[in-house]
């Protein structure tokens, strides 16, 4: 998976993680901890977001309208997704999906 706006290091060992916001508001979440590189996405109400991210990292989740508080720290690792990729990867129609995600608990 792509990340155009500020990606990893070419040599990154990333895992490929997601994180739900399952709240009415909208929420900012970011990642400070590690040197070099910055990631910060808008996250809407029910919107799934999926990203890379070294295990390491923490994803804070920012809430609030006027001003932004600190609501949550969650380890990139607690968000690790697995992606297997099933059968042919062929353009058409098919009534089984191409691409299943599990996610790790």
């Amino acid at each position: 998976m792509a990340q155009i706006i500020d990606p990893l290091p070419p040599d990154a060992q990333a895992a490929l993680c997601c994180y739900v916001n399952a709240t009415s508001k909208i929420q900012i979440a970011r990642i400070t901890n590690i040197p070099n590189w910055y990631f910060e996405r808008v996250v809407f109400p029910g919107q799934r977001l999926v990203f890379e991210a070294f295990p390491q990292a923490l994803l804070e989740i920012h809430s609030g309208m006027m001003s932004t508080i600190l609501a949550d720290t969650i380890p990139c690792d607690r968000l690790h997704v697995e992606v297997e990729l099933e059968g042919d990867l062929q353009l058409g129609e098919s009534e089984t999906p191409l691409l299943s995600v599990a996610v790790e608990s």
